[in-house]
Order: structure tokens, then C-alpha cells, then sequence
């Protein structure tokens, strides 16, 4: 329930236009009120918390100064938005954020007219930015666009592509780039701020344009340009973006509103090209145990407000993310070959666990997906074993590499795929969805999928000894299912699948983490003297065509299962059974994928629900194929 303690001027804020004409003094209790309402919110739903706090000065000062929705702004990846949210009329659904039927983590352009753009990916905002100043000029209007862009973002070349093309075009943009870990200036300080604020002021850029008109019949232009520019840049560490167009103002005190208001006053009054403005923040402002935790509460679960202590279940199995890490770890002792690729996520594909024992073959490449998989790519041509880990969703930002400078070159470069399949409150923009799609697609490239912890063991074994192709193994986010993996690991034969429960009358087979639902379908069809095979099959390719054809010949239905998109591990089955004429011998063959939409972030059961991936729609579409059986039965079953 929202905070109505008397005095509280948050309360009445419910748009951007309600911190028009307030006082400094004002907007800084405002923006103290605002941080306040942040770690309460994520203290009862979890979220990104440490981005948020590092911007709320930089968001109250934006919305008093510009005027939004007008004026388009776009945050980069979107995590930072809850001060956004809180101010652009979205603060009483706050504590849906993340849930089902509730806020969105991130901007999200049909949730509001203040999110003119969706965001969860890094470095798109500039290039989404130009496309709207581009937009307004081409229809004669006169609003602002402002993008908000982490120094981290700034690791990934999307960003330079469109500020080198903004640059050149010199249409107005404003790029604040929210410096708040790189350390790419000088510490900021009253002289910088001065600075900062002089040369945004209309009687520098007056100055300066007389001096150019001055030096230029005499052939001093581009002397005294270089000398001013330089000496700025040594000031303020602005040469790079002023080469590539941008009239840089920085670094400055993201957290000081008396000096951000100003810059913003003027920032706004100025017509000549794109101009970038460098803050410095702290990411995780405010809040002492996110200040303190090394990664300032980037994303956390719910947690205590008192002493920020989050609330953790107890893991029945290790998460598969951690049997990654560990299996690469105890593999590199043996072999000085192996080497770890992540691009900005170290601890979320476990490879830190890799970089405490290995950290000479250990490679953070930044938010830079095309160069890690390329990277990669001249690793293995060159007799190294590199394990790409990267998220399914991520992946797909490096594909171009993966076609042109790994699949055709046949170079063993093995793609650890975390985060494969739903995500839950992530949302669609984070689910790995395509991946078996978008892979199996490639000639010579070997696809496997893990069911359980013990599987994905295998699979990295399995990886690391093929020699002369590249191979991928997608895995969930999260916890196994707790059975045991042994000291001593077999790899996988390859292209070969394995019969779990063998049954006359129904076959399911499964790619990766539904076989445990698979087998539960099996017992509820059992219930109705309806015998199931249940088949996982650990690859998409090569395709165990054997296992495929001997489903389809000694049973009625045949159901495949893959928590992935349309066109995946299904498509290959129904591909092979029509090229060997199995489908003309009457068998009834039923596909089960995630649904063909965008599925909207909830809890992870829920999502499974929607998509109709538990073992009671498994269930139910073999009875719905074979024709005979009772549903409602099953339902039954289910709930009992």
C-alpha cells in the first residue's frame, strides 16, 4: 500500500507535468521520496534494484525539464525504469511489477504513452533515438528526444553504428550517458560541474561560433578547432564523442540536481546536432546494502528493507547454471585448451566459477555478443576449446557471427546456451525461445538439449571432445531436479536418444526440460490403461532418425515436446517422417511448442500453463489424437 504520510509531495505526482515550476528544494525531496518507493516496491516483488537508484535525480530532473510524452524518452535496456514508472502515473501499480497481469520490468510500449519505446536488450537507444528525431523531422515537429544509455551498454558496437550515423547527420538528439561503473573521466567535482555547465551555456556556444567565423578566413579553422578540443578533452574526457559528432558536456554529478537542472535548461535550448551529456552516478545510490554488494543489487529477489537480506528458497538441486560452471571447472584441470567466453555475465552463466580457478582463459568481452561469438571463433581456429556462454535471448544478437564466422568455417566453437526456454518474470523480451530454430537451421552444427543436471554434465563433456564442428547445449534457468551426477563423466553418443519408459500405444518424445512432465503424462494416461513410451532426445542434430522412425512404427501417436518456438525440434521430426513416407501409414503425430505469440512475463508455473507445456496437456493432447480416453479424468488426476 502506497505510503500517505502527511508532507509527502510524491503524492501529488501522478505525471511528469506535476514537477513543473517546483523548487530545487522540492525536487530533491521528491527524488528522496521516489528512491524511497523504489526499495520498498522491490523489497515485496524483486527486480532490477541498484539501476534504479542510480538514476532517480537523473529521472526527476529530466521529467521537470522536458515535457514527456512530447518529449520521447528512451532508457537503454529499460531496468533503470521504475523511477520512470513511479513518476509517469504507474505508482499505485507498482507492486504488480513483474507479476502476472501486472507492470512490466522494463518500458514497454503498450503499457504507456511515457514508454514511446521497448527496451530490455542494451544499445539500442541511441539507434531507436535517431529513428525518432528522424521521424520528427520528417513530419515538421519540434519535440526533444533524450536517451539514456549505461556506460555498460557502451560496450556493445550498436551504440558507436548510431552515434557515428547521428553524428554525421547532425539532426538534434540528446544522449546522457549514465556513467556509473567505467570510470571513463576524471572523478567529478565542482570545477568539472563548472565546466560542464559554462559550456552548455548560450554565451560559450556563442563564443565559440564567433571564434570559428574569426579563424576561418585566415586558415586557423581547423588549428584552433583541434587546440579547443583538445584542451577539452583533457579537461573532460570528451575527444572520442565529439569526433564522432556529438557536442560533449561532462562529466557530471548525476546525483546533484543543482547542477543537472541547469544543464538540462540549456541542453534543451540549444538547436545545433546532437549533443551527449555525461553523468556520473552510483549505481545503487541510497541504499547501503546495495552500495556495499559488489554488484550493487542488480537484480534481486524480495528482500528485508531493514537490512536488505534477501529471501532465498532453499535449492533441493544445485541450478544448472552452477553444473555448468563446475563440470567446465573440473574438465580445464586436465586440459589447458578449455577457455570461458561470457559477454557481461559472469555470475549468471556461473563462468565466474571458471574465472576463480582459471581466470588467465577466462574472457569477459562486455555486452558485445557478435564480437564474443567471433572471438570465440579465432580461439578454436587456432587449437583452443572455447565455451561460449551466453543467454539464448543474447545469443540471437550474434547470430550473423555464428552463420558467417563459425557454422561455415565448421570451427569447434561450443555455445553454453543458459536462460533456454521461458524465463518468467523476465518476460518475453529474456525468454529463449528461437534458439533449436535458429541453430538447427545450420549445416554441421551439433545441437543437444539437457532434461536434467546430470544430462548437462554429460552434454559439456560431450562438447568439449568434439573437435571438428561447432556444437551447442541449451539448458533453463534455475534449479535441477536433483538426481546425482558422479565424479567420473561419460560423454553422449552423438545423434543418439534414450528410451525412459517403454509403453505400446502413445510415444513422447521430448527435447530437454519437459521430459520430467512427460513422464508424469505417461502416469496419468497409465491411470486410464493407456500405455506410453517416453523418449528424451537429448539431440535436434544430428536427429536420432533411428529412435524416430522405431516411435513412429510401434505406436499410434507420437507427440514431440520442446519448451521452444515453432519451426524447432518438432519441425525436424515431422520433416524426417515425411521424407521416409512414415506419415502415410496413418500415424497421428502432434507437435507440442510454445504457443506462436509473445508471452507476457508471470510466475514460471503459470507461464507453462499458458503455453500448455504441463503434463496434463500432454496428457490430454494424446488422448485428443488417439481418440478414446477420458480429459476430464485427467484434469482430475491433475488436481489430485
Amino acid at each position: 500500500m502506497t505510503d500517505t504520510t502527511p508532507n509527502r509531495l510524491l503524492d501529488a505526482i501522478h505525471s511528469p507535468d506535476d514537477l513543473k515550476g517546483r523548487s530545487r528544494a522540492e525536487l530533491k525531496q521528491i527524488a528522496d521520496e521516489v528512491r524511497e518507493e523504489v526499495i520498498d516496491v522491490v523489497s515485496v516483488t524483486g527486480g532490477h534494484l541498484g539501476s534504479g537508484l542510480g538514476v532517480v535525480e537523473l529521472t526527476v530532473a529530466i521529467h521537470a525539464v522536458f515535457d514527456a510524452p512530447a518529449d520521447k524518452l528512451i532508457l537503454d535496456v529499460g531496468h533503470q525504469c521504475y523511477p520512470h514508472k513511479i513518476l509517469t502515473g504507474r505508482r499505485d501499480q507498482m507492486r504488480t511489477l513483474r507479476q502476472g497481469g501486472g507492470l512490466s520490468g522494463f518500458t514497454k510500449r503498450d503499457e504507456s504513452p511515457f514508454d514511446p519505446f521497448g527496451a530490455a536488450h542494451a544499445a539500442t537507444s541511441i539507434s531507436a533515438g535517431f529513428g525518432f528525431a528522424k521521424a520528427r523531422d520528417l513530419q515538421g515537429k519540434n519535440n526533444h528526444v533524450i536517451c539514456v544509455i549505461g556506460d555498460g551498454s557502451m560496450t556493445a558496437g550498436m551504440a558507436y553504428e548510431a552515434m557515428n550515423n547521428a553524428g554525421a547527420d547532425k539532426s538534434r538528439l540528446i544522449v546522457i550517458l549514465n556513467d556509473n561503473d567505467m570510470s571513463i573521466a576524471p572523478p567529478v567535482g565542482a570545477m568539472s560541474n563548472y565546466l560542464s555547465r559554462l559550456v552548455s551555456s548560450r554565451p560559450y556556444r556563442g563564443l565559440r561560433r564567433i571564434a570559428k567565423k574569426v579563424v576561418s578566413p585566415i586558415g586557423l579553422e581547423s588549428p584552433a578547432r583541434r587546440a579547443e578540443e583538445y584542451l577539452r578533452g583533457f579537461a573532460m574526457g570528451g575527444t572520442m564523442f565529439e569526433e564522432l559528432g556529438f557536442y560533449y558536456i561532462g562529466p557530471i554529478d548525476g546525483h546533484d540536481l543543482d547542477t543537472l537542472i541547469p544543464i538540462l535548461e540549456n541542453v534543451k535550448a540549444m538547436r545545433e546536432g546532437p549533443i551527449l551529456i555525461h553523468a556520473v552516478t552510483q549505481k545503487g545510490k541510497g541504499y547501503a546494502p546495495a552500495e556495499n554488494s559488489a554488484d550493487k543489487y542488480h537484480g534481486v529477489s524480495k528482500f528485508s528493507v531493514i537490512t536488505g537480506e534477501q529471501a532465498k528458497a532453499k535449492p533441493s538441486a544445485p541450478a544448472y547454471q552452477k553444473v555448468f560452471g563446475q563440470t567446465l571447472t573440473k574438465l580445464a584441470e586436465t586440459d589447458d585448451k578449455i577457455c570461458a567466453i561470457t559477454a557481461a555475465m559472469p555470475s549468471g552463466t556461473s563462468v565466474d566459477v571458471f574465472q576463480t580457478a582459471f581466470p588467465e582463459r577466462t574472457f569477459d568481452v562486455g555486452i558485445a555478443e557478435q564480437h564474443a561469438v567471433t572471438f570465440a571463433a579465432g580461439l578454436a581456429a587456432d587449437g583452443m576449446k572455447p565455451f561460449a556462454a551466453i543467454y539464448s535471448t543474447f545469443l540471437q544478437r550474434g547470430y550473423d557471427q555464428v552463420v558467417h564466422d563459425v557454422a561455415i568455417q565448421s570451427l569447434p566453437v561450443r555455445f553454453a546456451i543458459d536462460r533456454a526456454g521461458l524465463v518468467g518474470a523476465d518476460g518475453p523480451t529474456h525468454a529463449g525461445s528461437f534458439d533449436i530454430g535458429y541453430l538447427g537451421a545450420l549445416p554441421g552444427i551439433i545441437c543437444m538439449a539437457a532434461s536434467d543436471e546430470l544430462e548437462l554434465a554429460r552434454m559439456v563433456v560431450t562438447a568439449a571432445d568434439i573437435d571438428d564442428r561447432p556444437s551447442a547445449f541449451r539448458y533453463p534457468r534455475g534449479e535441477g531436479t536433483g538426481v546425482e551426477i558422479p565424479d567420473v563423466l561419460q560423454p553422449l553418443e552423438i545423434g543418439k536418444g534414450r528410451v525412459l519408459r517403454e509403453g505400446t500405444t502413445i510415444a513422447l518424445l521430448s527435447y530437454g526440460t519437459r521430459l520430467q512432465e512427460a513422464l508424469r503424462a505417461a502416469e496419468m494416461l497409465m491411470a486410464q490403461g493407456l500405455s506410453a513410451t517416453v523418449a528424451d532426445a537429448r539431440f535436434a542434430k544430428p536427429l536420432d532418425t533411428d529412435l524416430v522412425e522405431r516411435l513412429a512404427r510401434d505406436h499410434e501417436v507420437l507427440i514431440t515436446l520442446e519448451e521452444g518456438a515453432t519451426g524447432g525440434f518438432g519441425s525436424f521430426v515431422l520433416e524426417h517422417l515425411a521424407k521416409v513416407g512414415a506419415l502415410d501409414r496413418g500415424l497421428k503425430i502432434r507437435p507440442m511448442t510454445l504457443p506462436d505469440v509473445f508471452q507476457n512475463h508471470d510466475a514460471p508455473q503459470a507461464m507453462y500453463e499458458t503455453a500448455g507445456l504441463t503434463a496434463r496437456h500432454i496428457a490430454a493432447r494424446a488422448i485428443e489424437a488417439l481418440g478414446r480416453g477420458d480429459i476430464a479424468e485427467i484434469d482430475r488426476f491433475a488436481r489430485a
